[in-house]
């Protein structure tokens, strides 16, 4: 995957002018999933060996540099993944403002240290309790997951697909927070918050009171349970300033932070048929930030951003919808996330449309299954 990217990026460089957005989104979207399986992997793999070797180094009451060296290589690993993720994420949809780097190294330290708290505690508990904490992270693993499906995640093509994404990022959610839905996540993150704060006091209290003392002096119990108490609130300082000031949207608590991207677009004047564009631009420019934010006063009344025609038109004109040129219709309806639609048809259907392309004079359109009259999007809507 990492050599597929480089080709990618290097064909987005060597290429023609009309060929370097087709070839830099592929790209982006190879970047996306590879971010998403290095953030599984750390979770999976990085995250259970710091909490064994934390845990190592309270029974041992001693930290060797190489085993210490280790834990904070899968404590970093941990908390870059998340924003690198992220990252990526947002720049692989043109529906999302991107992130800039002060808002990635700012939301990497908020990780860092809720991260370490969380594992601190878990290493704590789990020196003294290892019956009762195998049995608290199932319990929380079970609790977290429920919780994701009951919020309806959208993500993969099947309910049994979902049902197991759910699973995976349950154990994500044992560490910390992952926002996995579309909309306003901040109470989501609040309760997510207060239940792991609960959790840390409850598990650093219980090892505090039934710490071994011949083992760990009284002295060093208190650090460790100042540096629980301290990562964890150096965290959500660090979370706060990120929505505060650094969040690519604007400030959270902002009236003016509430975009319209995935507002409702109004419905059709009455007599216009679905029309797609004789001679569609083969490529369109990325647009600004400045484009994007609009001027004064225009944010709460943004049109949506993958618009390629005016929503009501002043004078529409009554044509026959265009049946020449290939169409692909895809029996399936379309997902309200416009990446989704690049990334599942440039997986899908890469080979039928690049094949249509070059045989046929014009653009390939696709058509969605919807209650009513077909939904028909164009070629560049999609990016494919």
């Amino acid at each position: 995957r990492y050599l597929r990217t480089l080709y990618l990026g290097l064909q987005s460089r060597w290429q023609a002018e009309h060929r370097r957005r087709h070839f830099y989104w592929r790209m982006m979207f190879e970047s996306a999933d590879i971010s998403m399986l290095r953030l599984l992997e750390a979770f999976l793999k990085s995250a259970p060996q710091l909490v064994l070797q934390l845990s190592i180094m309270v029974q041992q009451n001693s930290i060797e540099p190489l085993q210490g060296l280790s834990a904070s290589a899968s404590l970093v690993s941990l908390a870059w993944m998340i924003a690198s993720y992220q990252k990526v994420l947002r720049d692989s949809r043109e529906d999302k403002m991107p992130m800039s780097y002060k808002g990635a190294v700012v939301q990497i330290l908020w990780h860092l240290f809720t991260i370490a708290a969380r594992a601190i505690a878990f290493a704590l508990f789990a020196s003294v309790f290892q019956l009762y904490f195998g049995i608290f992270i199932v319990t929380h693993w079970c609790i977290m997951t429920f919780w994701i499906i009951q919020g309806e995640t959208d993500f993969c093509m099947s309910k049994w697909e979902e049902i197991i994404y759910n699973m995976v990022v349950g154990i994500i959610y044992i560490f910390c927070w992952f926002n996995v839905k579309e909309g306003r996540s901040r109470y989501r993150m609040c309760i997510y918050y207060i239940i792991t704060l609960s959790e840390n006091a409850a598990l650093t209290i219980l090892w505090f009171l039934y710490y071994d003392r011949k083992t760990t002096s009284d002295f060093d119990a208190l650090i460790l349970v100042c540096v629980v108490s301290s990562s964890f609130a150096l965290g959500i300082f660090f979370m706060f300033i990120y929505y505060c000031l650094l969040h690519p949207n604007g400030p959270i608590f902002s009236h003016r932070s509430v975009g319209c991207i995935f507002r409702q677009e109004p419905p059709p004047v009455p007599g216009s048929p679905v029309e797609a564009v004789t001679s569609p631009p083969r490529s369109l420019p990325r647009t600004t930030g400045g484009e994007r934010e609009g001027a004064p006063g225009e944010r709460d009344s943004c049109v949506p951003v993958f618009q390629v025609r005016p929503c009501a038109p002043p004078a529409p004109a009554a044509r026959a919808p265009r049946t020449e040129g290939p169409v692909i219709r895809i029996d399936l309806p379309r997902k309200k996330y416009p990446a989704w639609d690049a990334h599942f048809i440039d997986r899908r259907l890469r080979k039928t449309i690049l094949a249509l392309e070059y045989a046929s004079p014009t653009t390939p359109r696709l058509q969605y299954r919807t209650p009513g009259a077909p939904q028909e999007v164009l070629e560049y809507e999609t990016t494919v």
